[in-house]
């Protein structure tokens, strides 16, 4: 008689993802044509972003500049094309817009990756919502220097800042009113959202 449990199929086994070092990650990304981010010793695709997405973060961080400019303040601003490397958990993530006080620092002194933003914009996905909100902010959070969290929806007028006001208490601010302005208060500036969502449909 043969035997039910014999008959079954093998169950395949999960084969682990490959670990790198930072090195390593940094190397592969030097000859790469498409950005990395780099987390869990993980190396990951960035997903491309729609129209809407690249429209809002290059309104979001004109903005900024405008702001910062107009009120001489000791700011400057960067896209993605800037790292941020966090070193209490050895990760790289590309953030959409952020910003720094006067002085750029970097690991390895290495001009692509940031290590003191104090200010750091992500534009929300589909796709990558939850994990900006919860697992990124949560790492960002660990920078000594990151002082404002902004969120922004593309899909309906609705930005989000979260600051810290005390040790790991942080204060939200939502504003879903396109005639209405968003305090950027890391940095002494306020945004309107109509710039932020200029030419946007929703």
């Amino acid at each position: 008689m043969t035997s039910a449990i014999a008959s079954l199929p093998e169950k395949k086994k999960v084969s682990e993802p490959k670990r790198y070092t930072l090195e390593e990650y940094l190397a592969r990304e030097e000859k790469s044509k498409h950005k990395h981010e780099y987390y869990n010793g993980e190396i990951k695709l960035m997903a491309g972003g729609t129209s809407s997405h690249s429209e809002i973060t290059i309104n979001t961080g004109f903005a900024i500049k405008n702001a910062i400019k107009n009120a001489n303040k000791k700011f400057r601003v960067f896209d993605s094309n800037l790292g941020i490397y966090i070193s209490e958990i050895d990760a790289v993530f590309y953030a959409d817009v952020l910003v720094v006080f006067e002085k750029l620092e970097y690991k390895f002194g290495s001009k692509s990756l940031l290590t003191n933003p104090i200010l750091i914009v992500e534009v929300a996905s589909k796709g990558t919502r939850n994990f900006d909100r919860d697992e990124k902010f949560e790492a960002y959070k660990t920078l000594a220097s990151f002082k404002e969290y902004v969120l922004i929806e593309q899909n309906k007028p609705q930005v989000e800042s979260r600051l810290i006001v005390s040790n790991n208490r942080w204060e939200t601010e939502i504003v879903n009113d396109l005639n209405k302005t968003i305090a950027l208060r890391s940095l002494g500036i306020e945004i309107a959202l109509e710039d932020i969502y200029e030419n946007i449909e929703f």
